[in-house]
């Protein structure tokens, strides 16, 4: 079934709304959430809440709202700064830069990690790649679901996984080739 796209306009509008609300709570009350919880979070479990869908389509819908509306965008990320850097007091000396000076040291780090990959894919094949790229997402995981920074969260991983070695290489192992099976079947699906 197909959505309407007056459907899709309300579902939008009512989304856009929540957002703005919950911003605007974060603003004039940030301990609506605790010391270590996300503010991202916050705002994106109120449209799951609100809504009453997936916290999955909560996810999309908050990525189109931020995508189609550049200054909804500049302040949600403003609010999550605020709270995450500023008021907790870390990256300060990130939080000090101009919008300006800050996308350019996002797009410097971008860029690196997308060349370090590549040349790290070429070195050492798409396996190493992957399984790297599938511990950082974990261990950032980690790091988001206690409150702890991506360096703790990446030890505690990595303790983890040593004391765990045979069931964990497996899952990763396992993974790659779900993930190889799929590419090569959309491909195959697209070739024909």
């Amino acid at each position: 079934m197909t959505m309407r796209s007056s459907d899709e306009n309300e579902i939008i509008r009512i989304g856009k709304e929540v957002i703005i609300e919950q911003m605007n709570n974060l603003v004039t009350n940030p301990e609506l959430i605790k010391q270590n919880e996300c503010a991202a979070c916050h705002i994106l479990f109120e449209l799951v809440n609100k809504m009453h869908i997936s916290e999955l389509d909560a996810t999309d819908l908050l990525s189109r709202i931020l995508l189609n509306d550049p200054h909804l965008n500049d302040t949600f990320v403003e609010v999550v700064e605020d709270i995450h850097m500023k008021r907790r007091m870390m990256a300060i000396p990130f939080v000090l830069k101009s919008r300006n000076a800050k996308d350019k040291f996002i797009d410097s780090n971008f860029k690196n990690f997308l060349e370090e990959k590549s040349s790290e894919l070429v070195n050492y094949g798409y396996d190493l790649v992957l399984r790297k790229l599938l511990i950082s997402a974990i261990a950032l995981e980690i790091a988001q679901n206690i409150g702890v920074d991506y360096h703790a969260a990446m030890e505690e991983l990595y303790y983890y996984m040593r004391k765990n070695d045979e069931q964990t290489n497996f899952a990763l192992v396992e993974f790659g080739a779900r993930l190889r099976r799929s590419h090569y079947n959309s491909d195959w699906k697209n070739f024909r």
